[in-house]
């Protein structure tokens, strides 16, 4: 898909690998909608990129829908949409404390997966009313989600959950909307250097390092923002989850 002046939507753009890939979407020259919980800071970053910032909670379904019609209203129906948004959880399922709180494993499903359900199903229904470019493409859609969804740690159960369910989306997504001419991939990213990981001390991100084999650091934002863009140029790539970690493959804590 050419990324000229054509209208984009990046979840969770204000911050990590949503600004990262916001950033990299407006230098392709695509008009980026930035919505984040964060309005502040989505505003901060839209205004660097000369795109548009939009208060959006994913998970809430009012909130999505009238997210995506201002980005239509003001930029066009989205063509692209990434789901960078998401939360994290660590809590063993039965802890020292008891069972694990059942609304703190829902609240993570509710933002991580649901959430990024929402914004495709709402997307998705723009895409499919917009005229098809010449090569029969009206759309894509990327959706993050995490090596945690193969190899969760222990701790990571509502996490690993809430990503598995968008890997096991993907497939039947992109399958649905292929009559449509709308493609539909994730990625999962290992380790990286996002805002949580900076505030961890030296030796805990060295820590962390020793186990990925190579290249042997925490990954960069730019370099996902670089594979989005990616999956986006290349027409072939499908129904397809896109692991980006540096060959980790995740202990079980």
């Amino acid at each position: 898909m050419n990324l000229q002046q054509t209208s984009v939507i990046v979840t969770g753009g204000a911050s990590g690998l949503g600004a990262a890939t916001a950033k990299a979407l407006a230098t392709a020259g695509a008009k980026v909608a930035v919505l984040d919980l964060n309005f502040s800071l989505a505003q901060k970053i839209a205004g660097e990129i000369g795109g548009m910032a939009v208060e959006c909670d994913v998970s809430d379904e009012t909130s999505a829908t009238e997210a995506i019609a201002r980005v239509k209203d003001k930029q066009g129906a989205a063509k692209v949409l990434v789901n960078c948004a998401g939360i994290g959880s660590t809590a063993r399922i039965v802890g020292k404390s008891g069972p694990m709180p059942l609304n703190d494993f829902s609240k993570v499903i509710q933002v991580n997966l649901i959430g990024s359900f929402n914004m495709m199903r709402l997307a998705a229904a723009e895409m499919i009313i917009t005229d098809a470019s010449e090569d029969g493409e009206r759309g894509v859609i990327v959706s993050t989600v995490s090596v945690a969804a193969y190899e969760g740690q222990i701790g990571q159960a509502a996490y690993a959950a809430s990503k598995g369910g968008i890997v096991s989306l993907t497939l039947p997504a992109a399958r649905e909307f292929a009559q449509f001419g709308i493609r539909v991939n994730a990625i999962a990213p290992g380790l990286f250097l996002t805002p949580l990981l900076k505030g961890l001390s030296d030796e805990a991100i060295q820590s962390l390092t020793a186990a990925i084999p190579f290249p042997k650091r925490l990954g960069g934002a730019d370099e996902f923002a670089k594979l989005v863009l990616h999956i986006i140029e290349n027409r072939y790539i499908n129904g397809e989850v896109i692991r980006i970690d540096g060959a980790l493959r995740m202990q079980p804590k």
